[in-house]
């Protein structure tokens, strides 16, 4: 007999041009000014979600980094207060996706994350920041998006290399999810989905890097391996 818990607690909306629904998601959020996170290499993907936001749309934040910096999330916090925004807007890879969940821990305001890598952070409730030299995570649900929108489309500018190594990392999620201390059934059904779809997904995507129906597939699997991240939790990948 099974025995298990199921969890999975956020809104996903998924395909191609799933962005263009951005400023609905926002709404039913119940917020009326988003600030947009990302780095400085993806402000100008940005902008088009900004100017479609229109007066919803509280300004761009664009110095996300990796590992999130303290002075540049204390900096984000900041923002978010001056701007009078009351929902944070994570857009790109798992650098701007930790801004926004220690955004959403800080201020207690809902977040909408749209990755553009295949690592999975955005579905997990785990988050860090790098305090000095040390990284520090931590374990807490209040730092989940409340919605993520994933859209192929917004994904075929990803570079070969990047495409692979944030792809093999969606695909150790799936790995992992098969040996976990307490075994989950669903979790591993959602495993072995994951890798095949981030197999087919990934030969396309580096193949045909503006092949929508192969970006679709990572972009499947890497939902499905940060979904049973949050299910089962991390091992030995992560250490």
């Amino acid at each position: 007999m099974h025995d298990f818990v199921f969890d999975l607690p956020v809104r996903v909306v998924f395909g191609a041009g799933a962005g263009s629904r951005l400023g609905e998601e926002v709404a039913r959020l119940g917020a009326g000014h988003a600030l947009i996170c990302c780095t400085q290499g993806g402000r100008v993907r940005a902008e088009p979600l900004a100017a479609a936001l229109g007066d919803k749309c509280a300004g761009i934040f664009a110095d996300a980094q990796p590992h999130c910096p303290e002075p540049v999330a204390m900096a984000a916090v900041e923002r978010f207060d001056a701007v009078g925004a009351d929902c944070a807007i994570a857009f790109g890879g798992g650098s701007t996706i930790g801004l926004g969940k220690v955004i959403a821990v800080k201020t207690g305001r809902p977040t909408l994350a749209i990755p553009t890598t295949y690592s999975g952070s955005e579905m997990t409730s785990i988050y860090g920041m790098l305090i000095g030299k040390e990284k520090r995570t931590k374990v807490d649900a209040a730092c989940r998006p409340k919605t993520v929108i994933y859209d192929p489309a917004l994904t075929t500018s990803l570079s070969a290399h990047l495409t692979a190594t944030s792809g093999m990392n969606g695909l150790a999620h799936c790995v992992e999810a098969l040996y976990p201390r307490v075994p989950d059934p669903v979790a591993a059904l959602m495993a072995e989905a994951g890798l095949r779809a981030l197999d087919a997904g990934l030969r396309g995507s580096i193949a045909r890097p503006d092949d929508l129906e192969a970006r679709g597939e990572a972009l499947y699997g890497a939902f499905l391996g940060g979904s049973v991240v949050g299910l089962v939790g991390i091992a030995i990948h992560h250490k």
